[in-house]
């Protein structure tokens, strides 16, 4: 057995992901400008929603927004906050992002995949990359941030291969000074 093959999703605890100092500094907003009202979008590693509503209040009553996230208390957490806030347009799935089969073939305007893949097991990057492609719209696109060092299952090799599966829109390039992100569609 490979050394990576055991190893499971990292889960960051919800605070972490959403407080005051990380809305002050994150700008939850960020993503708005990708979609347009009616939209869907799959919010992939969604962690407890800092992303999620901002697309969703975007997207409309129209629209629809995907969250998926395999920890069950960050997803418990956006289901929370949508009864709060009476949003309707937010489905609700704690799985991998490897396995998408409740969202049909080329049917996401958009993918955000901020913090997704460094985050999911080693042994299901190359399914997660999979259904990415497979959920897109032909022309839609897809953002996708994976953080470096040691907190991060992807290296800055394997990076560069997942990249080769995509048309590359814009990215960021070595020497890293962060983050490696990239806008990309399916080719």
């Amino acid at each position: 057995m490979k050394k990576t093959e055991n190893k499971k999703d990292t889960h960051i605890p919800t605070w972490a992901l959403n407080n005051f100092i990380r809305r002050w500094l994150g700008k939850p907003k960020r993503y708005n400008a990708a979609v347009r009202q009616g939209q869907v979008v799959a919010d992939l590693g969604c962690g407890p929603g800092f992303y999620t509503f901002p697309l969703a209040d975007r997207v409309g009553p129209t629209g629809k927004v995907y969250a998926v996230d395999s920890d069950e208390n960050a997803i418990q957490a956006i289901v929370r906050k949508a009864a709060e806030g009476n949003y309707q347009n937010i489905e609700t799935h704690a799985c991998s992002a490897g396995n998408l089969d409740f969202i049909d073939n080329e049917s996401i305007d958009f993918v955000l995949g901020d913090g997704l893949l460094c985050c999911v097991a080693p042994h299901a990057h190359a399914d997660t990359v999979k259904e990415i492609i497979r959920i897109l719209k032909p022309g839609a696109r897809a953002y996708l941030v994976t953080s470096r060092g040691s907190i991060s299952y992807v290296s800055d090799a394997e990076w560069e291969e997942i990249l080769k599966e995509y048309q590359v829109e814009s990215r960021n390039f070595p020497p890293y000074k962060g983050d490696r992100w990239a806008w990309v569609s399916k080719r």
